[in-house]
């Protein structure tokens, strides 16, 4: 399964927001420009990630001189698997679990081989636990847990990164 970079730049925009919020009262405002250039991302990309974050109410806007983005919760309170399905629209391992409109199956899982030769599909077992591995992952995932992961030593975070890979199977 691969995302695209609307998943990996939309989550590394709210990684940059996250480190603004230290509990204590509201968060300052980031704008764009800053977080394009500490993440070497290309701003015209984040203008329209940022615009489906603050459509799935993740992201607040503020106007003026001192404007930007900030997160609309805690980032504890941010899961993964919400962000991805505002930015990717859902988590198919196959396209064919991808319903005929475009949209994902929100928990249902379509397959487009059930009438093939008058018998289920051979994989929808295999796919269908793919599918429900990566939505725990990403369920159990919180912004919170991102940001300080990325606040460590680069040895450390290969190592806990293992650690949770195998945690989470």
């Amino acid at each position: 399964m691969i995302f695209t970079t609307k998943a990996e730049y939309g989550v590394r925009l709210l990684v940059e927001l996250g480190r603004q919020h230290d509990g204590a009262g509201a968060p300052t405002p980031v704008s764009l420009k800053a977080i394009a250039e500490a993440e070497a991302l290309p701003l015209a990309y984040l203008e329209r990630i940022v615009a489906l974050l603050k459509k799935a109410g993740l992201v607040e806007s503020t106007r003026g001189a001192h404007g930007g983005y900030r997160l609309t919760r805690q980032p504890a309170e941010i899961h993964m698997d919400e962000v991805v399905l505002a930015l990717e629209g859902g988590v198919a391992p196959m396209t064919c679990f991808v319903a005929e409109d475009g949209s994902s199956s929100h928990g249902r899982v379509v397959c487009n081989h059930e009438a093939d030769a008058g018998h289920g599909c051979a994989t929808k077992l295999l796919w269908t636990r793919v599918q429900g591995g990566v939505v725990k992952a990403l369920a159990q995932t919180t912004l919170a847990e991102l940001v300080a992961f990325s606040n460590r030593p680069p040895q450390t975070q290969t190592a806990t990164a293992v650690r949770n890979a195998a945690a989470v199977a």
